[in-house]
């Protein structure tokens, strides 16, 4: 079916169902967010490649001391105990 892979009328004719399908106003901007989309994966990948490099060894930390407790306590208003119906005021 496809021996020899596209041929270059098979990219004419894909060229022209997209101009008919999004109209010529829209592919410049499409055209430039998948540029700008590309810049930014080349990028990341860049700085994923910096990553996977050895660092030195971190230098080991003191003892680690566990955070401090904090005591709360719930403070509700007059509204909200009113907004919650309970046994009693269901009873009345």
């Amino acid at each position: 079916m496809l021996r020899g892979g596209l041929e270059p009328w098979h990219i004419i004719v894909i060229l022209v169902l997209l101009v008919l399908l999004f109209g010529s106003r829209k592919l410049p901007d499409a055209a430039r967010s998948v540029g700008q989309s590309l810049r930014i994966f080349k990028s990341e990948m860049k700085a994923a490649a910096k990553d996977d490099t050895p660092a030195a060894p971190a230098q080991p930390a003191g003892p680690v001391t566990p955070p401090a407790a904090v005591e709360a306590s719930v403070i509700t208003t007059a509204a909200q105990q009113d907004a919650v119906p309970t046994p009693a005021a269901e009873q009345r």
